[in-house]
């Protein structure tokens, strides 16, 4: 599972003059029939701590799971109410449909609304109003039930019904039921992309970010041939809604990128390619010369028939691989084997921008990444004498613009109930509202709380008061109980010599996580549960403790394990 990030954000810190932040009530209505579904008296160990011993009781256990998530990080007084089925939804061998869900009503004009004339998905239009504007359900949500043991979907792939992200070469349900919950709860437009149309011609709360970066219009002040080009403008729309922009640097990783230091007048820097699997690079990075690999056999620069037979110029290098014949696994670990520091493979699609390198090998080790085809043949022209950095540029995040504004979806074609209503695929590492549920997600809500504030789940609103200077201030840890990982959250109202430390119940220090003069703002602190000697520390109670020339406080969390 890859690193809790944190989510609360700006939010927690706001919050914490009234105490902690109150929590929605979620209340899952179950509505399989006798036998199937939620229902489903199928045997099943316990599994991941969900405790069920039914597949039935896994399911309702797990989606329960997923709205006390959403309940512990949102506000309202107003009970959300959410229609839930398992049933047999579309599959195949290959691709499925993991589920869906959204809205059953929608409301504009009622007491409390932040925008007239915009239609607000019933969850957060009830608490904004303070009371339920509707009898009905709040959230119509379904998932495949044809996702166990069924060799004709998915190649027999099954749900994961654990709460601890072990799924392995299964799917994992806590991350799609958070992600459809999301939809459910706002985070979508009723839009028609093919046609443009606004819902009986009034636009919605994500409409208002909706930022098409050519046009320099958002999609509520378009026509309806205006949203249908821009629907299609792929890499050129994005979310310009503060609290998600400000969050953004915390969050998405920086672009991948190769600098050259020396070696005969290659291009620099060149843009990179990302892997699924491996390490990913850090604004550090990796620096080392570049050496071609040779394998011995057919093709004998693609690394596909390991040993590597120049594996000792290889070793404490980074290996140079051409794509094709084998998995970008295979290739990569054939280099690792051989000792390289990190790998490039060189496209063979002639394509203008470095391929995403697919695959799953929780062994590997070290870093790879892919160049164009033109670019990889320059730089084995070049060879030897070519020494190279690959790291993360922090000047530019991956998945957003320039100014940090995050990427929306936006293919061509358009994908109809994909398109616009999620975070483009570009957004490393993986956030919750990408189209495709990737594996690396697991209990994490990333961006999609900061997304929440902007469409006005939050009071105050991040953005409400942005010329006013922001207390300093200490945020509650999330999550909390927590196990492996936490992250304290605090703002600083200016400059100054700040320490930040974490006691045990007995008043022992445990661990210093800063010390020493920090820039004004907010600032992010994971702990993993570690002392300052690098041990694991024992399941308890802790306090962490915030202290600066003019501020001092605690506040407690529990490590469970």
């Amino acid at each position: 599972m890859k690193r809790i990030l944190i989510s609360l954000l700006l939010v927690a810190i706001l919050a914490i003059a009234a105490g902690s932040v109150p929590a929605a009530t979620f209340v899952i209505v179950n509505n399989d029939g006798p036998g199937e579904g939620f229902n489903d008296p199928t045997a099943a160990a316990p599994v991941g701590g969900n405790p069920g011993t039914t597949i039935g009781a896994q399911r309702l256990n797990l989606f329960q799971r997923a709205a006390d998530i959403w309940g512990a990080l949102l506000e309202s007084d107003v009970n959300i109410r959410v229609a839930a089925t398992f049933d047999p939804l579309n599959c195949n061998a290959s691709s499925a449909v993991l589920g869906a869900a959204g809205p059953l009503n929608v409301y504009r004009d009622f007491t409390g609304a932040e925008w007239a004339g915009t239609w607000y998905h019933v969850a957060l239009a009830n608490k904004r109003y303070g009371s339920d504007l509707s009898l009905n359900d709040d959230i119509q949500a379904l998932f495949n039930s044809s996702i166990d043991n069924n060799d004709n979907c998915l190649s027999g792939r099954s749900w994961y019904y654990g709460f601890d992200g072990n799924e392995g070469v299964d799917v994992e349900l806590l991350p799609v039921l958070i992600h459809e919950l999301g939809h459910g709860l706002g985070f979508s437009t009723f839009v028609d992309e093919a046609d443009g149309t606004e819902l009986i011609g009034y636009p919605d709360t994500f409409e208002r970010h909706i930022l098409d970066l050519t046009s320099g219009l958002h999609w509520h002040d378009m026509n309806n041939a205006q949203r249908v080009a821009s629907a299609i403008n792929t890499g050129n729309i994005v979310w310009d809604g503060s609290a998600v922009t400000g969050a953004a640097k915390y969050v998405l990783g920086g672009v991948p990128r190769l600098v050259v230091n020396s070696g005969g007048g290659l291009p620099s820097p060149m843009d990179l390619g990302t892997a699924s699997f491996g390490p990913a690079l850090d604004a550090v990075g990796v620096t080392g010369d570049v050496v071609l690999v040779d394998d011995g056999s057919g093709v004998v620069t693609d690394g596909c028939d390991p040993p590597l037979v120049n594996a000792g110029a290889v070793a404490g290098n980074i290996a140079l691989i051409d794509r094709g014949t084998c998995a970008f696994t295979v290739k990569s670990q054939a280099a690792e084997d051989a000792g390289a520091i990190a790998v490039i493979i060189v496209d063979n699609s002639g394509g203008a921008t470095p391929p995403l390198l697919g695959g799953t090998d929780p062994g590997l080790t070290i870093p790879t990444v892919s160049v164009t085809t033109a670019n990889g043949n320059l730089i084995k022209a070049a060879l030897p004498g070519v020494n190279v950095t690959l790291f993360a540029d922090p000047a530019e995040l991956q998945g957003a613009d320039s100014q940090n504004r995050v990427k929306l979806y936006a293919p061509n074609p358009i994908e109809p109930g994909s398109s616009i209503s999620h975070w483009d695929y570009t957004a490393f590492p993986d956030v919750l509202m990408e189209p495709f549920i990737n594996s690396a997600l697991s209990d994490e809500v990333d961006l999609t709380i900061q997304h929440f504030d902007d469409i006005g789940w939050f009071d105050p609103r991040v953005s409400a008061t942005p010329d006013v200077p922001a207390p300093t201030a200490l945020g509650q840890n999330y999550p909390n109980p927590f196990n492996p990982k936490t992250t304290i959250v605090f703002r600083l109202a200016a400059p100054g010599r700040v320490s930040l430390r974490i006691y045990d119940a007995a008043g022992r220090l445990v661990r210093t996580l800063a010390g020493g003069h920090l820039a004004g703002g907010d600032h992010f602190y994971p702990w993993q549960g570690r002392d300052d000697a690098g041990r694991q520390v024992a399941s308890g109670v802790y306090f962490y403790r915030l202290q600066t020339d003019s501020f001092d406080e605690s506040r407690r969390m529990v490590l469970m394990k």
